[in-house]
C-alpha cells in the first residue's frame, strides 16, 4: 500500500532550520552541535532541543531526547516527525521506535550513520537531506574536538 502522507523535501528542509538553530545554540554553549525538533502530524512544532551532554553532564541528553522531552506528553506519536541534524544514534533510534514516531528527517549521515537503516527496516519513513551546512558543522566539530565526539558516539 502506498503512503499518501509522505513529507516533501521543501517541508523537510523548512523544519530542518529549527534543528539547525538548536545545533548552533549547542555549539555556542560549548556542547556538541546536534539539534532536533519534533513536529506533530498537523505540522505543529511540539518540541525542540539540542545535545546537552556536555552542558548538563548528562549522557542521556541527546538532541532528539531533549526535543522529545520538551514536547511533553502526547496521547500518541503516530504521524509525528523527528527532525535531526545528524542521523540518530541507537539510543535515539530506540526512542523513535519505542514511541512510534512515524518519520525521521535526517540532516546528514556522512559523519555518522546511526540507526536510520534499522528504523527504515521497521517501517519508519526516513527522509535523508544530505544538508551541506549540517555536514560542515559536524565535520568542523569533529576536527576541533575529537575526544568529545568519540565520547558522544561511544568510541
Amino acid at each position: 500500500m502506498e503512503r499518501t502522507d509522505r513529507i516533501d523535501q521543501a517541508q523537510a528542509r523548512t523544519w530542518l532550520t529549527t534543528a539547525l538553530a538548536e545545533a548552533r545554540a549547542g555549539l555556542a554553549e560549548g556542547g556538541i552541535p546536534i539539534g532536533a525538533a519534533l513536529y506533530g502530524a498537523d505540522g505543529t512544532l511540539l518540541g525542540r532541543g539540542h545535545n546537552l551532554r556536555v552542558q548538563d553532564g548528562d549522557p542521556s541528553m541527546h538532541a532528539e531526547t531533549a526535543a522529545f522531552r520538551n514536547a511533553g506528553r502526547q496521547r500518541s506519536y503516530r504521524g509525528t516527525t523527528m527532525v535531526t541534524t545528524l542521523s540518530p544514534c541507537w539510543y535515539c533510534s530506540g526512542l523513535v521506535r519505542q514511541f512510534g514516531i512515524s518519520r525521521v528527517v535526517v540532516g546528514e549521515a556522512a559523519t555518522f550513520r546511526g540507526g536510520q537503516d534499522w528504523l527504515a527496516d521497521h517501517g519508519v519513513e526516513i527522509v535523508q537531506l544530505d544538508d551541506p551546512e549540517c555536514t560542515a558543522l559536524m565535520r568542523g566539530f569533529i576536527e576541533d574536538h575529537p575526544d568529545l565526539w568519540n565520547e558522544d558516539i561511544g568510541d
